[in-house]
């Protein structure tokens, strides 16, 4: 860093883009741009096969290739990945959470490598290894569902993966208990932090319970435990949630575990800032909503992110170029580097303004935190649904305010007038070719005829045969990576010891609220009309296909079609397009939803509409929501499906009623408004 930490001027933090796509050759490439561009940290998109733990050859994988970041199979792609990048120099942040331990371990295989290959000892190489694995579970069971096993065999590879970095690669942060896809869930403030420091509890309950580590030494423990927090547009009270965040940290750290040292007890955060609340509708306007959201993180030197990567302004489009990467990280390099920013003490301290806000956090925090904890804590409310439950009627009444208006969104729900963007049309998005897919397929089939069989199947033994015991499978999962064992291959052996796992969907406890509403109301005629001149009550099925599981708006779509008068069918993520038609026939559904965010539109929903119409339920229309792009809207309008309904369709309510148009329609019944 140019500047050092002192009296004059603080130091800025690592500056990262969020980046990786198509292939691992493809990815290095970029890496290698944006670290000449000025950025001081590399972050890993994997794709999402690598982040559930399948080969892209495997039936969930279609379409999912090289979509939301980088396929990464084994030791092989992982060699590519960082080919030219010294990884005892780096400093790398990996999105991976039920496969941790698997990608880390190729990472610290690789490290071993480039060691030997200098003629280092590789010990000392790994020891300097400096990044984080987010590596947290507890999230995704509540909002980003790239889950695989059940709670507690999750609970335990991050157990072990901890006891075994803190012995051995000391500067790397092995879990980073992540905030920020809570908040994108529906989490309010208060929510936030409270179920983040639940997980915190629920991790160190676990590592100081194994045994693993001395009682004296958990403070090393607590130091290299990271979070990954959201900053949103509301800038002040975000701000404020960080000084929370930070305050009772240091307390539960020193009062429930017992460390003594205040530089153990330090609040280590990085951010990414508010995606949820970047809008499809005049895009332009998520720069300064990005800026704002930054300052949130930045202005506070006592509450300041040490590490910050910032979405593209273009992200609710679709997947953003090296360019629209290349616009952010120089919004965060004029704030650190031309403005007076960090040359200041906290500018905060001693406002009453600010420590009301505070404590007010704090005090919520507490509270809901005792109510988990007597719950017997964040495993236990996640297997009961308690914290699913709580986000999505979260969510719910947030887009209950942003449809009444009580919540104004810039461009969405008002001041909605607009020239047309000169920064929107052909190439505004990166797109991923269709056959990168075929070629991670081809060369998964190279790589697995060119290794040795015979050492890959032993090491799988090893790992099948330590995931039985309460050994720390760290080590064996280093030998899976160094003898050529596949991502899927790894995952697939833990799968037959640990078995899988589906998560509470939240749907049933939530409710939109919005009773009185006359629109709500007059929706929830027409489904009851419709519903009697067809014989029975109308059925929606709400799928999620593919690997997706960003499951947010199925969810608040599901809650919607229920409390207009909906028979919902919704069982969760992560279901194939046979699954989906064969519940569709089985349940007798009047109209197919499937929401996709991941970019697999055009693959998989396409094999939905073929599977019903094998089936003999062609009769049966489809619609889709997600980032869908117009030019591919198009071709599943032309593929059959009824309505494509994308992030500007925010009005759930109107959405419902679009929805019962397609089911009249469908059915050869007239568009009369019922309900007059």
């Amino acid at each position: 860093m140019p500047y050092p930490a002192d009296a004059e001027r603080d130091r800025p933090w690592v500056m990262r883009t969020y980046a990786g796509h198509s292939s691992a050759a493809a990815s290095n490439r970029l890496y290698r741009r944006n670290l000449e561009k000025g950025q001081t940290g590399l972050s890993v998109a994997f794709d999402l096969p690598t982040q559930t733990g399948y080969d892209p050859d495997h039936v969930l994988a279609r379409g999912e290739v090289g979509k939301v970041g980088v396929p990464i199979s084994h030791i092989g792609d992982m060699r590519q990945l960082f080919d030219g990048i010294p990884l005892a120099g780096a400093n790398t942040s990996m999105t991976i959470n039920a496969t941790a331990m698997w990608l880390f371990a190729l990472y610290v295989s690789l490290a071993q490598e480039q060691a030997e290959e200098q003629g280092a000892d590789w010990h000392e190489v790994v020891a300097k290894l400096a990044g984080t694995t987010q590596n947290d579970i507890i999230k995704e069971y509540l909002s980003r569902g790239t889950y695989v096993f059940p709670p507690g065999p999750s609970l335990r590879l991050i157990t072990d993966m901890v006891a075994w970095t803190v012995a051995n690669v000391p500067k790397w942060n092995p879990t980073n208990i992540c905030s920020y896809h809570l908040q994108e869930a529906g989490a309010t403030p208060v929510q936030e932090v409270a179920y983040a420091m639940c997980t915190a509890i629920a991790v160190l309950d676990a590592v100081r319970d194994s045994g693993q580590v001395p009682r004296d030494k958990m403070g090393d423990v607590v130091a290299r435990i990271s979070f990954f927090v959201n900053a949103g547009v509301r800038f002040v009270e975000e701000m404020c949630k960080m000084r929370a965040l930070a305050q009772l940290w240091d307390e539960i750290t020193r009062d429930r575990y017992g460390v003594e040292d205040p530089k153990h007890r330090r609040f280590r955060y990085g951010v990414q800032v508010n995606s949820l609340g970047l809008t499809e509708a005049q895009p332009e306007n998520n720069v300064q909503r990005i800026v704002l959201e930054m300052l949130a993180v930045s202005l506070s030197r006592n509450a300041r992110a040490r590490a910050i990567q910032l979405p593209a302004w273009n992200e609710a489009l679709g997947l953003p170029t090296p360019w629209d990467q290349q616009w952010a990280l120089r919004m965060q390099q004029v704030l650190a580097y031309e403005t007076d920013l960090l040359e200041y003490e906290d500018i905060f301290d001693g406002s009453p303004v600010i420590q009301s806000k505070v404590e007010e956090i704090v005090a919520g925090a507490k509270a809901e935190i005792e109510r988990v904890q007597d719950m017997g804590g964040a495993v236990a409310a996640v297997e009961s649904g308690y914290m699913k439950t709580q986000l999505v009627g979260s969510l719910a009444e947030r887009r209950r305010r942003i449809e009444a208006g009580e919540e104004i969104v810039v461009g969405v729900n008002r001041f909605e007038n607009s020239e047309p963007s000169p920064l929107e049309g052909e190439g505004a998005i990166e797109t991923v070719k269709p056959e990168v897919e075929q070629e991670a397929v081809e060369a998964l089939k190279q790589w697995r005829e060119s290794r040795n069989q015979s050492e890959v199947d032993k090491a799988l033994e090893l790992l099948a045969a330590a995931a039985r015991t309460d050994d720390n499978l760290m080590e064996a999962t280093l030998t899976c990576a160094r003898a050529g064992v596949t991502t899927g291959e790894w995952a697939g052996a833990l799968r037959e010891v640990f078995g899988e796992y589906r998560a509470p969907t939240g749907v049933s406890g939530a409710s939109s609220g919005g009773e009185g509403v006359s629109e709500l109301a007059a929706v929830r005629e027409r489904v009851r009309r419709t519903g009697e001149e067809l014989g029975g009550r109308l059925r929606m099925l709400v799928g999620k296909p593919g690997l997706d599981g960003h499951s947010n708006g199925a969810e608040q779509i599901a809650v919607r079609a229920r409390d207009v008068g909906f028979e919902v069918v919704y069982q969760g993520i992560r279901l194939t397009p046979a699954e989906i038609v064969a519940a569709a026939v089985q349940e007798g559904v009047h109209v197919v939803g499937l929401s996709i965010l991941s970019g697999s539109h055009l693959a998989v929903v396409p094999d939905v509409v073929d599977g019903l119409r094998e089936a003999g339920a062609a009769d049966i229309p489809v619609v889709v929501g997600g980032i869908v792009p117009p030019a591919d809207a198009r071709q599943l309008r032309e593929r059959g499906i009824a309505r494509v309904f994308t992030p500007k369709d925010y009005e759930l309510t109107e959405i419902m009623n679009e929805i019962v148009n397609v089911i009249r329609t469908a059915n050869g019944l007239d568009q009369a408004d019922l309900a007059r």
